[in-house]
């Protein structure tokens, strides 16, 4: 209840400063699913959010300073859909936990202060053939071996620079976020990448401050090429945190089949150095299966099926969904959703 005054008391205030900006803008995705979840002889059956799109609301404006300088603001929030919940639903201080951010924009490029994605995951939406949402998300087999760090999706006091476009096709972001005393948020990365017509690929890197300091290390490398007939991406995830690695592989496709609709595939492989030495919770290897289809009813509105397999071997536990049921330490977790999702 608190939650909700506050945000509709922030609306109210944006709504009223309309006028001094040069544009605000309202925005959001509303998606629910049902879903059916299944590990261990155990199943969930639930509706439930985030199917194809993270349901989410914000707010976002531009102003014109004037000399080619724009100032900008974003603040954006998750919406749990299916309960009426907003806010983060795993930390009860982070109302705007997507993104709160200010920006300076002009012809050097953009700087951006706040909260946000860091660049490396940036990498990895664009690679991941369902941008690290629903039971395709290819970070579910994604393991922070121990680290404690807070940075594998976004990052608190984070401060970013992203290069201009019309540099022939070359794209690029870098940032560091101060961690103020919490361990696994102090961090420093980037992103560069090229894309030219059918073409994408990109590169990135990140190290955070984890636990007793050691750092957390992840580089990914992608690329995807359209053939027309069908869109290939290949991804290449490497985590490190002191002796631990991990090594994910992933191939996707996203095939037209009509005007409207497309089939979406993805097979990851994952693999821990140490999956052999069971006395480490953070070994094990895990094959991850997704297929699905998207159905495009008009610009802003969409229906969609996915089913999901993880294969765990060794100590994994993998799931298929953060709250599904828990899979057994080498045992599998799959899922199968149908759900609506319409963009505002």
């Amino acid at each position: 209840m608190k939650k909700s005054l506050v945000a509709l008391a922030v609306l109210a205030g944006f709504a009223g400063a309309a006028a001094a900006q040069s544009s605000v803008t309202l925005f959001g995705v509303i998606d629910v699913a049902a879903r059916y979840t299944k590990a261990n002889g155990q199943n969930v059956k639930q509706l439930t959010n985030d199917g194809s799109s993270s349901s989410r609301f914000g707010v976002r404006g531009i102003e014109d300073l004037g000399g080619g300088l724009k100032a900008g603001f974003w603040l954006e929030s998750a919406l749990s859909s299916d309960t009426g919940t907003a806010g983060d639903t795993s930390t009860t201080n982070k109302f705007w936990n997507r993104r709160a951010s200010v920006s300076l924009m002009g012809d050097f490029g953009e700087v951006r202060l706040g909260r946000g994605k860091t660049s490396t995951r940036l990498v990895v939406d664009d690679f991941d053939v369902y941008s690290t949402t629903g039971l395709g998300d290819v970070t579910r087999v994604y393991n922070t071996l121990g680290s404690g760090t807070q940075t594998i999706n976004r990052a608190d006091n984070l401060a970013q620079y992203f290069l201009p476009g019309g540099l022939g096709g070359a794209y690029g972001s870098f940032d560091v976020a101060a961690g103020e005393g919490a361990v696994g948020a102090k961090s420093y990365g980037g992103r560069l990448g090229w894309k030219d017509s059918a073409i994408n690929v990109a590169a990135g890197y990140q190290s955070t401050e984890g636990v007793a300091t050691a750092k957390f290390k992840q580089l990914s490398l992608g690329g995807s090429y359209d053939f027309g007939m069908a869109k290939v991406s290949g991804l290449w995830t490497q985590l490190k945190f002191n002796s631990l690695k991990q090594n994910i592989y992933t191939i996707g496709a996203v095939v037209p089949v009509t005007t409207a609709g497309s089939v979406l595939a993805q097979f990851s492989d994952a693999e821990t150095n140490n999956a052999a030495d069971a006395s480490n919770t953070a070994a094990g290897d895990a094959k991850f299966y997704t297929i699905g289809y998207l159905h495009n009813l008009s610009k802003r509105t969409s229906v969609y099926t996915t089913a999901s397999l993880i294969d765990n071997s060794g100590r994994a536990n993998f799931r298929v969904q953060s709250n599904a049921v828990a899979a057994a330490r080498g045992g599998k977790s799959g899922g199968f959703d149908v759900g609506i999702k319409h963009s505002f």
